[in-house]
């Protein structure tokens, strides 16, 4: 704290203000932005405050030579690193995974073709009219740079083409895999039955107007850069959620425009304005 301050005093007072200085600050501003941009929307936010009031207070106490609260404080400071790490994790993986999304090698690894991207969005858009139609629910994550491993593993291998009619079937209600959802790489259906996690999204406020199955494509699109084509078993509603976001009402025009736009991005797509499904 003391160096930090003798920092900025000396800032102010126009001694260090050269090109690398400058360049420092920036970073710093960048980072905080980022963080904070990171955290809106969570409940780190209120604990990110209740750290900063304990900090003011350290602060307060240092000035008024309030020894034993000072080391009280220094204590659980001590501790509060290791928590921190432990309260944050949701918030941190979130970080690291959008940090390994950047660069080229992500743009290698995305899957990309163009005859692909269309066969793969014209299957999709058949499935979810046909599982529409049907009046059955479905949740089918599409895996772009982000590696879904770890949940394709908690369901069912299909490890099949994906095709509409296979995933019409999967989604039947009389069927074992209907239960979870499935998850697309590339041409291929990996597994069905997947269990995806239920943690709080920039959503969350209006998370209880969702059903199950859009509050878990709400959440792995926040974690992952996956794109989720959601069909509402109660109002055969087809929706689509990307960057922690939804938006709902799609019908078979709007779904194909969507979808491509997002499969042919390189880059973390930028949020929806959710709308009600």
């Amino acid at each position: 704290m003391d160096r930090l301050a003798e920092y900025f005093r000396t800032l102010l007072g126009g001694q260090c203000c050269s090109w690398n200085n400058a360049l420092d600050v920036l970073i710093v501003a960048i980072f905080v932005y980022y963080v904070l941009a990171l955290i809106r929307g969570t409940r780190a936010v209120q604990l990110l405050i209740g750290v900063l009031v304990l900090v003011l207070i350290y602060w307060i106490a240092s000035l008024l030579r309030l020894t034993l609260t000072t080391l009280l404080l220094q204590a659980l400071f001590a501790v509060a690193l290791f928590a921190l790490v432990v309260v944050f994790q949701p918030e941190l993986r979130r970080a690291l995974g959008q940090l390994g999304q950047l660069g080229p090698l992500n743009r290698m690894l995305i899957p990309g073709g163009e005859e692909e991207i269309e066969g793969t969005v014209d299957e999709l858009v058949r499935a979810a009219l046909l599982i529409s139609e049907a009046k059955h629910g479905a949740l089918v994550v599409l895996e772009r740079g982000t590696g879904l491993q770890d949940y394709s593993e908690t369901g069912v291998p299909v490890n099949g083409k994906l095709t509409a009619e296979l995933l019409a079937s999967i989604f039947m209600t009389r069927s074992p895999l209907h239960d979870g959802a499935v998850i697309v790489r590339g041409g291929q259906i990996l597994a069905a039955a997947c269990l995806l996690p239920l943690e709080e999204t920039a959503e969350r406020t209006t998370a209880h107007r969702y059903g199950m199955r859009h509050r878990a494509a709400l959440s792995i699109s926040a974690q992952t850069d996956a794109i989720v084509v959601v069909v509402s078993e109660e109002s055969q509603a087809i929706s689509i959620a990307s960057g922690g976001r939804m938006i709902g009402a799609l019908d078979e025009e709007r779904l194909r425009r969507v979808l491509t736009s997002l499969l042919r991005s390189r880059i973390q797509p930028l949020p929806f304005r959710s709308k009600a499904s």
